[in-house]
């Protein structure tokens, strides 16, 4: 007998975007962290923080955050769950409403990786549905997979693009499961899908602090959705599944909205200048929503650029699957770095 699960051993793990050593001097552009620090305010509240935090278990609802993000966003208290980065409340979903062939995961590719990783875990049933061109969202065939939990990431990771209010409204209304609207890059679109939580009581809204806030380090991440929904996952959820120092840092950066909206507003900015400047260079850029954008390289093959932009110092995404594997994805980073992106790629030979 081996020491793993038998679905565990078949399964791939989930590769993350490489992480440097501390101090590298290195342009990071490959895991869609924020170029820019978390606000003043994270910092004030990490300087007057009582270590006596330290000895004592944490509030296992992380109230005080919950109270500030209902101020902030304007919807009940109790109808929010905090998770140890979204990531983590994805996991509490798939365990909780998933199970082997009949109670099925569902969504549409190519998106974000990690949901098959997690629905692999389990394990459950998985059903990846192509987006039809232009990524429309293929509503009926997603309602026909009959998933005990469909997933959309919108904006979409790695194509940057959003799926329309109706259509998520549309699927909602015929979704039998938990519909999952995953808005990690929700701080750099226009609009959000917030207010389908009070009109459907199968969908739960996910956040996290990593984009838009600065703080992938901390490990915040959110769910909005009907108490009734919620009281599953609170089933589920570890006991202490967020620590004390991460609910008192991630409420001072959610209180400091001014400060949040800046950055997203700068890095909107430079992602549009980005675009631009890749465009000039051959790449076919899609139209992003997100803090990155995914592009396609007309006089370098994909994976050769991205090994030479690494020697040089320069880290961004390639995935080597089919229908991305011609395309880089490429966080939006500071002027800076951007502008030394674009020289390092226009000096490259054509590969």
């Amino acid at each position: 007998m081996g020491y793993f699960r038998s679905a565990v051993d078949a399964m791939t793990g989930y590769v993350p975007g490489e992480q440097p050593a501390r101090g590298a001097n290195i342009i990071k552009l490959n895991s869609n962290e924020n170029p820019y620090p978390p606000s003043p305010k994270v910092k004030e509240a990490l300087q007057t923080l009582d270590v006596d935090y330290l000895r004592r278990y944490p509030d296992p609802y992380a109230k005080e955050l919950c109270q500030t993000i209902s101020e902030v966003l304007e919807v009940p208290a109790d109808w929010i769950i905090v998770g140890n980065g979204s990531d983590d409340l994805l996991n509490l979903l798939i365990r909780a409403c998933a199970e082997g062939q009949e109670r099925k995961v569902v969504y549409p590719t190519p998106t974000y990786v990690l949901y098959r990783t997690l629905s692999a875990i389990q394990p459950v049933n998985v059903v990846e549905i192509p987006y039809r061109e232009n990524f429309q969202l293929p509503i009926e065939t997603l309602v026909a997979a009959q998933g005990a939990i469909t997933l959309i990431a919108t904006p979409n990771s790695p194509s940057g693009h959003v799926v329309p209010l109706q259509d998520l409204r549309a699927l909602a209304q015929q979704a039998g499961g938990v519909v999952v609207i995953d808005e990690a890059y929700v701080d750099f679109a226009e609009g959000s899908a917030l207010s389908l939580v009070q009109e459907f009581d199968n969908v739960i809204i996910l956040r996290t602090l990593s984009k838009g806030y600065g703080l992938a380090g901390l490990r915040i991440g959110f769910g909005i959705a009907n108490p009734t929904l919620l009281s599953g996952l609170f089933k589920v959820k570890d006991s202490y599944n967020v620590d004390a120092i991460a609910i008192t840092l991630a409420a001072a950066a959610i209180r400091d909205q001014a400060y949040k909206i800046a950055r997203a507003d700068q890095i909107k900015a430079s992602r549009a200048q980005l675009s631009i400047d890749l465009n000039q260079l051959g790449f076919s850029v899609l139209e992003s929503h997100g803090n990155f954008v995914l592009a396609t390289p007309s006089k370098h093959n994909a994976e050769s650029l991205y090994l030479a932009l690494k020697e040089k110092g320069i880290l961004v995404r390639y995935f080597k699957q089919a229908g991305l594997d011609d395309k880089l994805r490429i966080s939006v980073g500071t002027e800076k770095e951007n502008h030394s992106l674009i020289e390092a790629i226009t000096n490259l030979p054509r590969s």
